[in-house]
């Protein structure tokens, strides 16, 4: 049977409630202990019967008594009150034996001090009254003669006794409060956990409260959620996964007709001349070129795919790499800046797969820009790190473009001309080959004109 969480807190309250109450009455139990303790020990009656007793009660003299606010009473064989002086007790002037005597025993409870000495000459009792000093009561008595320790030491009591109910009060609150807390941030805190653990991708996470209250429906409701969540996620990676397959199996089965094709169309263009031939040609190269492109965007998307890598001089590389860049960037009408240190920088390093990126860095900057644009190739060194920027002063990336440039069959000319010749794919392919020799590709150069990539790659 589930307990909701607002019934625990209601009995929270009476369980808090009637242990304040029980707490409060122990502490008046105490206090009245430590009253009747002080009381006693507190008791001094600075004027004894035994001091001012006389043979003939005539000539007691209770003056002092009676201005500190004591009593002095005379009681004969009969038991009748033959002298009273200042506080009287009694409050009669004949008593019975049955009365003498219960006075004589109840006079203890009372907020006075009694000191009763029987005159056998005289044959009289001779009671003094005297309040005592101190009284922890509900009312507080006192001497106007007590001594400034008398008041210390029942203020020590009285704070002895606050400060215990304080204690104690606090400590039950405490101790309980933590342990109820604990109810509720315990569970709070492995749902927490069992969030982050799905955030961070861990879809196996699940979460287990051995609670009947509304912590246990959550619990379930995460539970299920995560099960929903791994379950999609892995139909979503098998999709990929199948996806990813079926083109590189078709990508494979497609490459060679079209080989034959594009290889039949430019010989039959060349003997007959006809443009419909030349334009099958042109058309199965570009054709194929994408196939191919294709081809090889879908092994880097395998997680068998890696490069081999060598060490290398990062600089020698590159000015190859940039000598054999020149015919092209002339053929064009495009001006070049190369700024590439003497010094070796050396990195593990697959040369062909990193010139692949220069080459498609090159043929965007081409194929995207009118004659004149100026290409730099520049390469530095940050932290251990080999930083290549390669920049042109062209046309630039559309802003609208810019966040998804480097995902496939995203192209710079959105129109998708045929005439460019653009696949889409060749900034896809220099990412992952930039991530695969344990650097990165990206776009930067916020500003300015033309458009700017940074490759890094990481010094051994």
């Amino acid at each position: 049977m589930k307990r909701k969480i607002s019934y625990q807190f209601f009995s929270n309250f009476w369980v808090i409630f009637l242990m304040t109450i029980l707490i409060t009455v122990l502490a008046f139990v105490l206090l009245s202990v430590v009253s009747e303790l002080i009381s006693d020990s507190l008791a001094k009656n600075r004027y004894a019967a035994s001091t001012i007793i006389r043979e003939d009660y005539r000539e007691i003299d209770a003056a002092a008594v009676v201005e500190n606010g004591g009593g002095v009473q005379v009681v004969d064989k009969k038991y009748r009150v033959v002298y009273s002086a200042g506080v009287d007790t009694i409050g009669k002037d004949q008593l019975t034996v049955e009365e003498f005597t219960a006075f004589l025993t109840e006079s203890r409870s009372k907020p006075y001090h009694y000191d009763i000495v029987y005159q056998p000459k005289g044959e009289f009792w001779l009671i003094v009254t005297f309040p005592t000093s101190i009284r922890l009561d509900l009312k507080l008595v006192y001497n106007k003669e007590a001594a400034p320790g008398d008041f210390l030491r029942a203020a020590g009591a009285i704070a002895f006794v606050v400060l215990c109910y304080l204690l104690v009060l606090a400590l039950f609150t405490f101790i309980y409060s933590r342990v109820t807390a604990a109810k509720i941030t315990v569970p709070l805190k492995k749902l927490c956990e069992g969030t982050r653990l799905l955030r961070e991708g861990d879809y196996s996470a699940r979460v287990d409260l051995r609670l009947k209250n509304e912590f246990a429906e959550l619990q379930d409701t995460f539970n299920d959620m995560a099960a929903r969540i791994e379950h999609e996620v892995a139909l979503r990676q098998k999709s990929e996964e199948d996806r990813k397959r079926l083109i590189l199996d078709i990508s494979h089965d497609l490459k060679n007709p079209l080989s034959s094709i594009q290889g039949y169309a430019e010989v039959l263009s060349q003997k007959s001349g006809s443009p419909e031939l030349a334009a099958i040609y042109q058309n199965s190269q570009r054709a194929n070129r994408l196939l191919n492109e294709l081809f090889e965007l879908s092994k880097m998307d395998s997680p068998d795919f890696s490069l081999k890598t060598v060490k290398a001089d990062l600089c020698e590389v590159l000015r190859q790499i940039c000598a054999g860049m020149v015919p092209q960037l002339e053929s064009a009408n495009f001006k070049y800046e190369f700024d590439i240190p003497e010094d070796s920088v050396y990195v593990m390093l697959d040369a062909g797969s990193f010139g692949r990126i220069i080459q498609n860095l090159t043929d965007n900057a081409v194929r995207y820009n009118p004659e004149g644009t100026t290409v730099s190739v520049s390469l530095t060194v940050r932290d251990k790190t080999a930083v290549i920027d390669f920049g042109d002063d062209g046309v630039g990336i559309p802003n609208h473009l810019a966040q998804d440039i480097f995902k496939p069959f995203v192209r710079a000319d959105d129109s998708r001309n045929s005439r460019t010749g653009g696949s889409g794919l060749g900034l896809s392919i220099a990412k992952k080959i930039a991530q695969a020799l344990g650097g990165d590709l990206t776009l930067g150069g916020e500003g300015g004109p033309g458009c700017k990539f940074r490759i890094t790659i990481p010094i051994i």
